[in-house]
C-alpha cells in the first residue's frame, strides 16, 4: 500500500486527506515512478473545485506534473530502474492518477530523462513550468534569436519561465504586472523592458517597439486579449496560453473587432514531447551553473501539506511554483 491523496468527487481543500491505495504495477508501455516531488497548478485547484472540462473524472488521484526515480518498468521498457525523470500532462491526473502519491504509473510517452543533483524542490518547480513555457514560445508564436515579444501575465510560473528562456534565446522580452512592486522580480528574470499592466497597454508597447512585438504569450486572459493582438506587428502571432482571470470565453466575439488583420491568433495546450529532453536537461545544468534561477513561492513536505500548498497557489501572495517534496 502507498499514501496519496484521492478525491471521490469535488472538495473543499480541507479535505485533500492522505488515504492508502495499493501501490500500481506497470503494464507495457507503462513505468512506475516514485514520486519525489511535484509543482502545484491551478488545474488542480478546478479540479478539485469540479470545474475541469469532461476529460476529468472522479474518483482521481490529481497532480499533472512530477519528478522522481523510476521503481520498475514492464518487459522490454526504453526505461530502466534508478532514472530520473520528469513527467506532466498527456492525461496524467485527468484521466489517470496523477502525482499526489507515493507512486504514480505513467505512460513512457510522458516521461523526460534527466541527470541532476540539484534539491528535489528546485527540480520539482521546473518541468511543467518550462514545457508550458518554451512549447508556446517556440511551437506556438515560433519566435527566435533577434525577435522582440511581449509576455503578458510575467510574474506568473510560465511567464516567469518564457522571460527566462525567451532572454536565453537571444530574444528582447517585454514583461507586464498589474504591480509595480513586481517591477524588480521581472528585471531580476532578464526581462528587457517591463510595463505596468493596467487593462490598456497598447500605447506603452508601441512605444517600446514602434511597429509591434513580433510575438506575444498571452496569460492574463480574455479581459485584455484584445489589446494584447493590437501590441502584435502584421504577421506576428499572439499564443493564448493561460487564463490569470478564469475568463476563457468571450462574449458576442467578432473576429473583425478583435483580432487586427494579419495578425494570427493561437492556443498552447501541449503536452510532454513538445518538451526535448535536452531543453529540460539544458535548464537545470543552467540552474546548477547558476546562471538561471527559478521562481519558486514555496516548499511543502509531504503530502498532509498538500492543502496548504493549494492555499499558497490560491493566494497568489507571491509569484512562483508552490512544490511538494516527498523525499
Amino acid at each position: 500500500m502507498m499514501d496519496a491523496i484521492r478525491l471521490d468527487g469535488s472538495c473543499e481543500i480541507e479535505e485533500m486527506t492522505v488515504s492508502q491505495l495499493p501501490v500500481p504495477r506497470p503494464r507495457p508501455g507503462w513505468l512506475r515512478v516514485r514520486v519525489e516531488a511535484f509543482g502545484i497548478n491551478e488545474s488542480e485547484s478546478h479540479s478539485r473545485r469540479g470545474l475541469s472540462d469532461p476529460d476529468f473524472t472522479y474518483p482521481r488521484v490529481l497532480g499533472i506534473e512530477g519528478v522522481g526515480i523510476v521503481d520498475e518498468v514492464a518487459p522490454g521498457s526504453a526505461f530502466q530502474p534508478g532514472q530520473q525523470v520528469a513527467f506532466m500532462m498527456g492525461g496524467l491526473g485527468r484521466e489517470y492518477d496523477g502525482s499526489y502519491a507515493r507512486y504514480c504509473l505513467i505512460p513512457e510517452r510522458i516521461a523526460i530523462p534527466f541527470s541532476s543533483d540539484l534539491d528535489w524542490a528546485l527540480i520539482g518547480a521546473i518541468p511543467e513550468m518550462t514545457q508550458t513555457a518554451y512549447g508556446s514560445l517556440v511551437h506556438a508564436m515560433r519566435a527566435r534569436s533577434g525577435d522582440t515579444i511581449l509576455v503578458r501575465g510575467g510574474t506568473s510560473t510560465v511567464g516567469l519561465m518564457a522571460v527566462r528562456l525567451g532572454v536565453r534565446m537571444g530574444m528582447t522580452v517585454i514583461a507586464t504586472s498589474r504591480r509595480e512592486s513586481a517591477r524588480s522580480v521581472l528585471l531580476e528574470a532578464g526581462a528587457t523592458h517591463v510595463v505596468i499592466d493596467d487593462g490598456r497597454i497598447e500605447e506603452k508597447v508601441r512605444a517600446l517597439a514602434p511597429g509591434g512585438v513580433d510575438a506575444a504569450l498571452e496569460l492574463v486572459g480574455i479581459p485584455v486579449l484584445g489589446d494584447t493582438l493590437r501590441c502584435v506587428r502584421p504577421g506576428g502571432m499572439v499564443s493564448f496560453t493561460g487564463s490569470l482571470t478564469e475568463v476563457w470565453s468571450m462574449k458576442d466575439f467578432s473576429p473583425f473587432a478583435v483580432i487586427p488583420s494579419t495578425v494570427g491568433l493561437t492556443v498552447y495546450h501541449g503536452h510532454a514531447w513538445d518538451l526535448p529532453a535536452s531543453v529540460l536537461q539544458e535548464v537545470l545544468d543552467a540552474v546548477k551553473a547558476g546562471e538561471m534561477s527559478v521562481p519558486i513561492a514555496g516548499v511543502f513536505h509531504g503530502l498532509e501539506q498538500v492543502p496548504d500548498a493549494h492555499r499558497a497557489m490560491e493566494s497568489h501572495a507571491v509569484p512562483g511554483k508552490n512544490v511538494v517534496v516527498l523525499g
